[in-house]
């Protein structure tokens, strides 16, 4: 990483014209129950982005498609490319190079799989690819980027590095902790038809809670910790939760519902991320396939629910642990 002392480092040409990085990003789940902004899940369910540096200076031009590709901006103001230029400037380069960026989109946006932390972590990565050698940024500084944007680690985490990661904030910044999950945890992921944006359920979860709800919390985390690694016969007490689920269940009731049906039939559900999305976290293959059987005859019935007074539909897909976090390719002459 440079300190901006070297003015030739910082030319737009230190990345060389034809020059193309393709990143694969994985989604993500946080919160997992009561890990809120501190427990992270990767999922092998991918946004794949292509970036071509091409001569000139301040061009883009954009080849989107998948998830919500006609929802999106198509210029500096992508989050992509304002995640590129955040990673360029740590960096020391200033000027935004010309590029082409294609981008096909599978993780759902405002589902609570972690599409905007994706994004960002595709983009400082892919702005980390094309940089030369002496200018590329360490694993913590660009952690410390994307948390940055982000708000907190508990998705970009994920993405990063794979696995069940554990991250934590202190004066010196973000810090994160990735662990190996039990082969017999599997996730099922319920996505429904339906959007709850970020900031409307994070607005709804109270400012203090009871101490003693808070003390539960922790313990269940700690048991979280040990199910996802060791001991998942204890997942389903170790994603109790009682500092946000409740909250927010006003603003996707068919979610909520959809949770406490399959708690009761001693199954690991919870919200994904800020939802609406629900992830069950199967203990074996045959679980799954029994969890699999639930959500699709719950979801059949009128106690689902509608959603502004439309029924809910729901995509119910078995999605592994992503153990690798982003992957990337470069290629000097593309």
């Amino acid at each position: 990483m440079t300190d901006g002392s070297d003015e030739s480092l910082l030319e737009s040409h230190a990345i060389p014209v034809g020059a193309r990085v393709t990143v694969r990003v994985p989604a993500s789940s946080a919160n997992l129950g009561p890990g809120f902004d501190s427990l992270g899940l990767s999922l092998a369910y991918y946004d794949d982005l292509v970036v071509t540096r091409l001569a000139g200076e301040g061009e883009l031009t954009f080849d989107l498609s998948g998830e919500g590709a006609d929802q999106v901006p198509r210029d500096a103001s992508h989050l992509v490319v304002k995640a590129m230029q955040t990673a360029w400037k740590a960096a020391g380069l200033l000027e935004l190079p010309s590029l082409h960026i294609q981008a096909h989109n599978r993780i759902p946006h405002s589902r609570g799989m972690g599409s905007s932390a994706s994004a960002i972590v595709a983009g400082v990565s892919a702005a980390n690819g094309l940089l030369p050698a002496e200018l590329q940024l360490d694993a913590d500084t660009v952690l410390q980027i994307c948390s940055g944007m982000e708000g907190h680690p508990d998705n970009v985490a994920p993405s990063l590095f794979g696995q069940v990661v554990i991250s934590y904030g202190d004066d010196s910044g973000w810090h994160s902790l990735p662990v190996p999950a039990h082969p017999e945890v599997l996730p099922v992921i319920a996505v429904p038809d339906y959007q709850v944006p970020t900031r409307v359920a994070r607005d709804l979860i109270p400012e203090t809670v009871p101490h003693c709800e808070a003390a539960t919390n922790a313990g269940r985390a700690a048991l979280l910790a040990q199910a996802l690694t060791s001991y998942p016969e204890y997942l389903l007490p170790g994603t109790s939760d009682l500092l946000h689920q409740s909250y927010r269940a006003a603003a996707m009731k068919p979610s909520a519902a959809l949770v406490q049906h399959l708690r009761g039939l001693g199954y690991a559900a919870v919200i994904s991320g800020a939802g609406p999305t629900v992830m069950v976290l199967a203990q074996g293959q045959e679980q799954r396939e029994h969890i699999g059987s639930a959500i699709a005859e719950f979801v059949t019935h009128p106690e689902a629910g509608t959603y502004e007074g439309q029924p809910v539909t729901w995509r119910v897909l078995n999605i592994d642990i992503d153990t690798q976090g982003v992957m990337l390719t470069y290629e000097e002459n593309a």
